[in-house]
């Protein structure tokens, strides 16, 4: 039996452990932390739940919705049956006091036609920003998403040549590129962009309907994940760092170490163990590695030269401030925004463990790109979302604020500028046998979970293809065997 071993928790690490034990792998998870999930994760205050950050996923995403089916999560979370996002313009002296708000809302109507009537009607932008619309549109749906020039250019710099108004980039284009590119336009890789508008918006009209999950994420992908595992026969140890990598294929040496207290064990396999010292250290066997880990930590792990310099990838922060108020101030389980600080904003309250129906309300503000706020203090950010959040629900000027919490990711995603495609590894690295996974490599897709399983599903791949046991009825089989540019015997044995 091969023996493959799982450097991270996160959605990449889960995937490509379950997939590799679904292939008839011994597998151990070794994970830094003490909880699975990566950077999604939960935190208790006060008797509520608050997640890490409002992670969605929209319909387009099946390989994220299929790893929701493979741990037993789909029933957890909520999918629009149709693409509906109101968008608000805040209360303000420009708008006489009214909260001014458009419909992003799909018809049942063939892309591109099933956006017409909402953009249209879209009040945020003039009649005239809003008849140039279809022009990138069009252009969108003729572009080629492999074309290696599409990194090399922003999407700012391309929407103003077919037409785009800074207006009508900041109130429509950026509502998109924000939260899936995780910069604006005028700094995003086209490609990336591009990606996401003809993948969501204009491959399939139903593809940006958007989902979220109603519970918070430490069950969501952690408890889940857990039990999935264990079922799987994953042996998962937890709180424990990996130090060095040694080896080849067919006989790695990985050396670990507690990384706080202690460990713990989700699985009934013992693969590949030895030297276990009264310290806790341990030295795991393996045949293959699967190093789902930040960019910086599986450069650190891996031999000089084995991976592009991932360092330039740089990195995008994301804030989110979570607002309880002692009051309902809102209907909407969720908005966007124009002309105000805040960005999306969420109803939190079920997936905080609060009584939806109960007196109090605890709303998310998500700010991606957030460079303006990382630095700020909490107390700050909870002042100024707490007063912007008035000026969008007039009802919460009048509310108390029970509770404000900020939860910050430094680190949230690579920076999605032009040109790092050329620095997002595939799968495979230059020693055969150890490999990579994580929403930064090349999966085509900005650093989404979405990203990320597939990233870990293609690592699992190219991990038993190169020990010999690869599932034959696994629709990614050619694709990963190109990446991994596996010998013609080798592929002979696997066929």
């Amino acid at each position: 039996m091969s023996r493959v071993l799982v450097v991270g928790g996160g959605l990449a690490g889960i995937q490509a452990a379950l997939d590799a034990a679904d292939a008839g792998a011994e597998v151990v998870l070794v994970e830094r932390r003490g909880h699975l999930g990566g950077l999604t994760w939960s935190f208790q205050r006060q008797g509520r739940w608050f997640d890490n950050g409002q992670h969605v996923f929209l319909r387009c995403c099946t390989a994220y919705q299929g790893f929701l089916d493979r741990i037993g999560a789909s029933g957890q979370v909520h999918l629009q049956p149709r693409l509906d996002i109101p968008v608000l313009a805040p209360a303000g002296p420009r708008t006489k006091g009214r909260v001014v708000r458009a419909d992003l809302r799909r018809d049942d109507l063939p892309s591109p036609l099933h956006l017409g009537r909402a953009l249209a009607g879209y009040r945020h932008l003039s009649l005239a920003d809003r008849a140039r619309l279809g022009r990138p549109a069009l252009a969108l749906r003729r572009l080629r998403l492999d074309d290696p020039a599409l990194d090399q250019e922003t999407f700012g710099a391309w929407l103003a040549r077919h037409g785009q108004s800074p207006a009508a980039v900041a109130r429509l284009w950026d509502l998109i590129t924000l939260p899936t590119v995780n910069v604006p336009a005028s700094e995003a890789s086209l490609a990336l962009a591009a990606k996401v508008f003809r993948t969501g918006l204009l491959d399939r009209a139903d593809g940006a309907d958007v989902g979220w999950s109603t519970v918070p994420l430490a069950e969501l992908h952690g408890a889940n994940a857990a039990r999935a595992l264990a079922a799987a026969g994953v042996e998962v140890v937890t709180s424990t760092a990996v130090d060095a990598i040694d080896g080849e294929a067919g006989a790695f040496t990985v050396a670990t170490r507690p990384a706080g207290a202690g460990t713990s064990g989700a699985g009934t396999s013992g693969a590949g163990t030895s030297g276990a010292d009264p310290s806790g250290a341990r030295t795991l066997e393996a045949d293959a590695v699967v190093v789902a880990t930040p960019p910086e930590t599986a450069a650190s792990l891996l031999p000089d030269g084995s991976l592009p310099a991932v360092a330039g990838l740089g990195s995008s922060p994301i804030v989110n401030v979570h607002l309880v108020l002692d009051r309902q101030v809102t209907d909407l389980p969720m908005a966007a925004t124009v002309t105000s600080p805040v960005q999306f904003v969420f109803d939190h309250t079920a997936a905080a463990g609060m009584d939806p129906a109960g007196p109090e309300q605890c709303l998310v503000v998500s700010l991606s790109a957030a460079d303006e706020w990382v630095g700020r203090r909490p107390e700050e950010l909870v002042r100024t979302f707490h007063e912007a959040i008035g000026d969008l629900f007039p009802a919460a000027r009048r509310a108390t604020l029970v509770d404000g919490v900020v939860s910050r990711e430094h680190t949230a995603t690579f920076r999605g500028r032009p040109g790092t495609a050329a620095l997002r590894p595939a799968a495979t690295t230059s020693v055969p046998g150890l490999l990579v996974a994580g929403a930064w490599c090349a999966t085509g897709w900005p650093a989404t979970m979405e990203g990320a399983v597939r990233s870990g599903a293609d690592a699992a791949l190219a991990a038993m293809a190169l020990v010999g046991t690869i599932p034959a009825s696994n629709p990614r089989d050619s694709q990963v065997r190109q990446a991994a540019q596996l010998p013609a015997e080798l592929e002979e044995a696997t066929a």
